[in-house]
Order: C-alpha cells, then sequence, then structure tokens
C-alpha cells in the first residue's frame, strides 16, 4: 500500500509539474539563445543549466559575464538573485526535513521555483501526507522540468539568431513568477510584502545586478512581519 501511494503521489507531482513547461522552455530557449550570443560556447551555455539549474541567476551571471565583471562579483551577482532559494530551503525543512541525506542532497539540486511552489501548495492542502509520498511528489513534479530545461536551453544554443524577435521568448519569466506569486497572495502581510517588494525594485533597478533585488527582498519581510505583527 504504500508503495502504490508513493506511486500516485509522484504521478501526481510529475501532472502538476507538466503545466510549468509553457514556460520553462521558452525561458530556457531564450538563455541559449543569450549565451551563445554572449560568446559562450555551447559546452558552456549546458554547462550553467545543468550545474546551475536556475534561470533567473543564469541570466544575472551572464549579464555580469558580457560586462566584463570578474568573477567574484559575477558569483555574488547569482547568488544575490538566488538569495531566495535559502527562504525556500528553510520553509520546506518542516515537510523533507526528516528525509535521508541523499534525498535531501537531490531536493536541493532540485530546488527551483515551480517544484517549490507545487510542492508546498500540494503539502499545505494534504496536512496527511507522509514523508515518502511528500518527497515523491517533489520529485514527480521536477521531473519534466529539469530535463526539459537543460533540452531546450540546448535548442536555443543551437540555433541562435534562427529563432525570430516576433518569438518574444522573453515573456517567459515575468509570466512564471506572476502565476506563482498571485495565488500565494492570501493575507494582507503577503501584499504587502509583494507591494513593497515590487516599489522598492523599481526604485533600485539602477543599482548593480541582483543588488536591488535583495535589498527589495529584505525589505518585503520586513514589511510583511510589520503588518503581521500589528494583525495579532
Amino acid at each position: 500500500m504504500a508503495l502504490a501511494t508513493g506511486k500516485s503521489a509522484y504521478l501526481q507531482g510529475v501532472r502538476d509539474g507538466m503545466p510549468f513547461l509553457l514556460v520553462a522552455v521558452p525561458f530556457a530557449a531564450l538563455f541559449g539563445v543569450s549565451a551563445v550570443e554572449a560568446g559562450l560556447s555551447i559546452g558552456q551555455a549546458m554547462g550553467f543549466s545543468v550545474l546551475v539549474i536556475a534561470g533567473a541567476s543564469q541570466f544575472a551571471a551572464l549579464q555580469m559575464i558580457v560586462d566584463n565583471a570578474g568573477v567574484a562579483l559575477t558569483l555574488l551577482a547569482a547568488l544575490a538573485v538566488n538569495l531566495r532559494m535559502a527562504m525556500y530551503s528553510a520553509s520546506l525543512v518542516p515537510y523533507l526535513g526528516e528525509a535521508p541525506l541523499w534525498k535531501r542532497a537531490c531536493v536541493s539540486y532540485l530546488l527551483f521555483d515551480q517544484s517549490y511552489v507545487a510542492a508546498v501548495a500540494r503539502y499545505e492542502a494534504d496536512g496527511m501526507m507522509r514523508l515518502r509520498d511528500r518527497v515523491a511528489f517533489f520529485f514527480g513534479v521536477a521531473t519534466p522540468i529539469a530535463p526539459t530545461w537543460v533540452l531546450a536551453t540546448l535548442a536555443g544554443a543551437l540555433l541562435g539568431a534562427r529563432i525570430p524577435d516576433a518569438a518574444a521568448l522573453d515573456f517567459a519569466l515575468p509570466i512564471t513568477f506572476i502565476a506563482m506569486v498571485g495565488p500565494m497572495l492570501r493575507t494582507l502581510a503577503h501584499v504587502a510584502a509583494a507591494l513593497v517588494s515590487v516599489v522598492v525594485g523599481l526604485a533600485l533597478v539602477g543599482l548593480p545586478s541582483g543588488t536591488g533585488l535583495l535589498i527589495a527582498a529584505a525589505c518585503a519581510m520586513a514589511a510583511g512581519v510589520i503588518v503581521e505583527g500589528r494583525r495579532a
């Protein structure tokens, strides 16, 4: 029975992860195109998507490379953009913290916005899920997304300039985040944090890559805590 339950949780995760391909494919392809146009080889572009597997930070690092920034600044920019993964990891501890080390290591590699949002939504909706089912569901969500991300990057790198501008591949990132964040704005604190992040992020758009986003995230968290504290 446990095996059947774990399998069904995995398959449900696969089904929940499939819709994300609509934005993952063009976004990854856009990175492949941008990486080759920036002077990276196909191998280097693929190394980004296989080792980093984090679209926003990949673009941030790529922009720093184009700007001839040093290695340290490039790494800092990528880490700043991906700082949210530390918050994702912390919020997953109550659900997956007791899993074996090798499973947690796999989860950390496959932790990106889509897998996190789908998994947390499922865990919150079904408080009776066992640890084994939670892990299976998480891996299920990541199964269609991770390999597709790599293959779409390869396609973009190979096709390069053959993809017309009219394809508007750059729509994928904002659409992805709007679709993920929208359903999570459930309380006044959530809305306040979102508004503050938008205002501060736009106000600091001129700062070096990743810096404005980092400050906006900190301000958003502070705003959410303040609003929640006043309502308590």
